[in-house]
């Protein structure tokens, strides 16, 4: 690959405009036209095109386009872009900032020029108040530059760290990524991969794929091809805000897809079902987006809408484990609270549980992983709603949002049972009698008083006790 040097360029302003246009050319193909042919002819899209795809049309800015490594061990082979398409636009109007790692170049490793790119576009997000997407194909550190590329990291994970919860982090896996690459990966809040292409791989021979990404609960999202998982991450931006000071945006009210709530609850208390018929009978028709739906899947948790707005739902899946607590569903709820909670997305919680579950690490990592969940919803800030279906029981109930760990409004259906352990004839009055349910409804009134009490709820104040943060069972 040539490399442009002053010598080359014209003496004229109408030369060095031209001289310039070129170097913008080359940024365009920096391995060439022969090798973006090759890629889309195998059904793949460029780092460029991912990031003009995303973005909306003629709204990207690239910044350091001309960039290129100065490792000294390597001057012969110097590409434009130095591997990482990074810049800003908007996504549905909003701005975004945005970098893709080229794995043409050098294999998507992350050299000290590259990583700067990285670092400058992650400090612009900050300082804007702007959502980041990172899209990852990359084999970890570019080694010929030894220290100087693994200190490019130290300074991303940094960053990273200390954005968390500040702007949405959404990564997106194109293709396989491995070494420190993927902490970048994991530190981020939503993980969308695209299945049968993406890995995340630490060290060399560890077992890599897709699928496991998404049976451990790494990636959130699985989707078929790179265009899908690119609007699978314009949909998640849609439901958060562009900063932690800021709200999510509303769209325009729907209808429930689902309209008889009356018959979502068995007559027998030991039949089990499908917990998405009753979110399909309270959130807006074809706005929900489930995230881990392979991990834990007795807990179900997605972003959705109710009357326009966003929510974050949770909710036991009696099908699954007849929606017992088990750690894995612990943790999977715990950091979604956690999410909604930094980027004030209302909580929506739909109960059925008849208790924690023990598993196979002992009961002392049960104890210490579920605790987890329990310190999330006390912790939480943003308005919090519970709607209790069947099965209340113990301290499994405590931890999806009863009405003293902090629940604005807890809703009961006259199916519900609550009580302190599984007992016959347990029923949702007593709990009404004592305050702990605010309201027993039938459950075709469950939509109109979660929109009631999320236009009163987006008000929320909560003064909370100053400190640096907790340490519950991290």
């Amino acid at each position: 690959m040539s490399t442009m040097t002053a010598s080359t360029t014209s003496a004229t302003t109408s030369g060095k405009i031209a001289d310039l246009h070129k170097r913008l050319a080359e940024t365009r193909a920096p391995r060439g036209e022969e090798a973006i042919r090759q890629l889309h002819e195998a059904g793949r899209m460029t780092a460029r095109d991912m990031v003009y795809s995303l973005l909306d049309d003629g709204s990207f800015v690239e910044i350091d386009a001309l960039a290129r490594h100065r490792s000294p061990g390597n001057k012969e082979d110097r590409p434009v872009t130095d591997g990482v398409v990074s810049g800003h636009g908007t996504v549905d109007g909003r701005p975004v900032c945005v970098f893709a790692q080229d794995a043409s170049i050098f294999d998507g490793q992350v050299g000290e020029v590259a990583g700067d790119k990285i670092l400058k576009v992650m400090q612009l997000a900050v300082k804007s108040g702007s959502p980041i997407v990172g899209i990852y194909h990359g084999a970890g550190t570019r080694v010929t530059e030894g220290m100087a590329s693994l200190e490019a990291f130290t300074k991303i994970y940094r960053l990273q760290s200390r954005a968390s919860g500040v702007i949405p982090q959404i990564a997106m896996v194109a293709g396989a990524t491995s070494g420190a690459q993927v902490f970048g990966v994991s530190l981020s809040d939503v993980v969308v991969e695209v299945a049968g292409r993406a890995q995340l791989r630490l060290s060399e021979g560890d077992e890599a794929s897709s699928d496991l990404d998404a049976t451990s609960g790494t990636a959130h999202i699985l989707t078929e091809d790179e265009r899908t998982a690119l609007d699978a991450v314009a949909d998640v931006l849609a439901f958060l805000p562009s900063n932690n000071r800021a709200v999510p945006l509303s769209s325009e009210s729907g209808e429930p897809c689902a309209q008889d709530l009356n018959a979502a609850i068995p007559d027998e208390a030991a039949t089990t079902y499908d917990v998405n018929a009753v979110i399909d009978g309270i959130v807006d028709c074809d706005s929900v987006v489930e995230l881990q739906p392979r991990y834990a899947p007795n807990m179900l948790t997605a972003f959705a809408r109710v009357d326009g707005r966003s929510v974050g739902v949770l909710a036991n899946q009696p099908s699954q484990q007849a929606g017992a607590l088990d750690v894995d569903a612990a943790e999977k709820a715990a950091r979604f609270v956690r999410l909604c909670d930094a980027f004030n997305v209302p909580l929506l919680s739909i109960v059925d549980v008849p208790g924690f579950q023990p598993n196979s690490g002992g009961e002392e990592a049960v104890v210490r992983r579920t605790a987890k969940l329990l310190g999330a919803v006390a912790n939480a800030s943003v308005g919090m709603i519970s709607v209790i279906t069947r099965k209340a029981y113990g301290t499994a109930y405590l931890a999806l949002g009863a009405k003293r760990m902090g629940t604005d409004f807890v809703f009961a259906w006259p199916t519900a049972e609550i009580a302190a352990a599984e007992v016959d004839g347990a029923s949702p009055y007593e709990a009404a009698a004592r305050g702990l349910v605010d309201a027993v409804i039938p459950p075709d009134q469950t939509r109109g008083k979660i929109v009631e009490a999320l236009r009163l709820i987006e008000r929320k104040v909560d003064d909370s006790h100053t400190r640096k943060h907790d340490t519950i069972a991290f």
